[in-house]
């Protein structure tokens, strides 16, 4: 691997006490690397960095701001496969998984590229004082980004461009099982055009101190983190103490509703898509099938012989299907969420069976008829096991639906369009699927409500994430 060091105001350095903690790939259990960690004094550094270098970049025009943020999209859309390829190795998806989250990845710099020039404010006359209203977008200053394994790019991206856009400077803290995909992004940057010390990258494995420490300097005035609720509330609290601008995207606990009058090749490619999109990996992943019952046999059986169907292996072969997990900890939680299910009555219809050998594969697995005493009902299984229930009554699904603490995406299969935008309108999602399984999209506010996070990223308010509002009162 290329770039394996701290990437500090545009130059490779080891840590301070040159500590460093090895990669493993997900689907040999091998070390692809030893990356180095870093500490409380490199956080520092590059914070020191990141205010130098932002002065600058702020007082730049949006549209050369923009010229930059495009530049990097022609550059990483050029250079696909070879992100893909590291976003294989370390996270272990599937070929196709990794290009697809590479060009997702890319297409936040081309759609901030276009934000970047429309940060746009307003001048209004005050109905009762006759003063101007002068009302404007300014950079809200530096930030901290925090990022999980699941994306090893697409989430640093979808962070790192609206930042750039906004004008501000980033310190990025990727997650210790996935940090060389974003480190490899840093020259992609430089021949862009960013500055040295615009951005820069801490990989650590003593996440807390470090971190802790960023978000207790007052020139950071942006928290944006991706992972865990539990780590969210955490950051939450630290963010607190100097007020910090959150913008959070937490847990999930999404339901896949399937009517009856449902399309059932919609819905099938759809729930496979919302499944097992990067292995179930995602806080955006089917977690809770419901099923209408009078095609519950049917949509089983379609969706057992599609999962079932899947190739199981590294995903740096092309006929690939499905990868490894990240870790040996996310397969066993699957395994124990499968066996958790069965103990409690659910039926195995396919997989289920950990295989022998090295790697963290566990198999497409489909559970029918799953409780909801059921510990994967509660709970993200966060792997590639589809958990089937059934119901009759629309107002019982819904309710259902909405029992958990979680709140960021829901998916609806329904052929009654009517019907089907009253039960969107009533779940209690900030993102809903119609007859999709794919919502994530640059141009799209993603988010949650409830315990699923704080603030949007992509869209137009992802930008404003990082940008604070100023009034202005006048007389002229």
């Amino acid at each position: 691997m290329d770039y394996t060091d701290l990437y500090i105001n545009g130059a490779w350095r080891e840590g301070a006490d040159k500590a460093r903690f090895d990669v493993i790939n997900p689907a040999t259990e091998e070390v692809l690397a030893s990356v180095a960690s870093a500490e409380v004094a490199d956080a520092d550094a590059a914070l020191d960095a990141a205010e130098a270098a932002m002065a600058d970049w702020a007082a730049r025009t949006p549209r050369e701001r923009s010229e930059v943020l495009r530049k990097a999209w022609e550059l990483m859309t050029a250079r696909l496969d070879d992100f893909a390829r590291y976003i294989t190795l370390e996270n272990g998806k599937a070929g196709v998984d990794a290009k697809g989250e590479a060009a997702y990845a890319a297409e936040f710099f081309r759609w901030f590229a276009e934000e970047a020039v429309r940060a746009d404010g307003m001048i209004t006359h005050a109905p009762a004082s006759g003063a101007r209203i002068v009302v404007q977008h300014k950079p809200a200053g530096l930030a901290v980004l925090v990022t999980p394994w699941n994306y090893p790019a697409a989430m640093g991206t979808r962070k790192i461009a609206p930042a750039l856009a906004a004008g501000c400077g980033v310190i990025i803290k990727p997650a210790g099982e996935t940090p060389l995909t974003m480190l490899a992004l840093m020259p992609l940057l430089e021949e862009a055009g960013v500055p040295k010390g615009l951005v820069n990258v801490l990989p650590t494995k003593k996440t807390g101190p470090v971190v802790d420490h960023m978000l207790h300097d007052p020139r950071v005035r942006v928290v944006s983190f991706t992972g865990s609720t539990g780590v969210g509330r955490t950051l939450l609290k630290s963010a607190a103490d100097q007020v910090l601008k959150p913008a959070m995207e937490l847990g999930g606990n999404a339901p896949c509703i399937v009517f009856e009058d449902a399309d059932m090749d919609t819905a099938i490619e759809g729930t496979m898509l919302a499944k097992m999109r990067n292995l179930g990996e995602a806080c955006t992943a089917a977690n809770r099938i419901y099923v209408h019952e009078d095609i519950a046999e049917d949509f089983t059986r379609r969706l057992t012989e599609r999962m079932a169907a899947l190739k199981v292996g590294d995903g740096t072969d092309p006929s690939v299907d499905v990868g490894p997990l990240v870790n040996a900890s996310t397969r066993d939680k699957v395994a124990a969420f499968v066996a958790d299910a069965l103990a409690k009555g659910a039926k195995l219809e396919c997989g289920g069976t950990v295989p022998n050998g090295n790697g963290y594969f566990y198999p497409p697995t489909v559970i029918s008829g799953v409780p909801e005493t059921a510990e994967c009902v509660k709970d993200e299984i966060f792997g590639p096991v589809a958990a089937i229930q059934t119901f009759r009554d629309q107002d019982d699904v819904i309710r259902r639906a909405n029992d958990t603490e979680y709140g960021l995406v829901a998916y609806v299969f329904s052929e009654d369009f009517k019907r089907a935008m009253q039960v969107c309108e009533r779940l209690e999602y900030g993102m809903v699927g119609l007859n999709r399984g794919l919502v994530s999209d640059p141009a799209a506010p993603f988010g949650g409500v409830k315990q699923s996070g704080l603030g949007r990223e992509g869209g137009h308010e992802g930008m404003l994430e990082f940008m604070e509002t100023q009034y202005i009162s006048a007389n002229w």
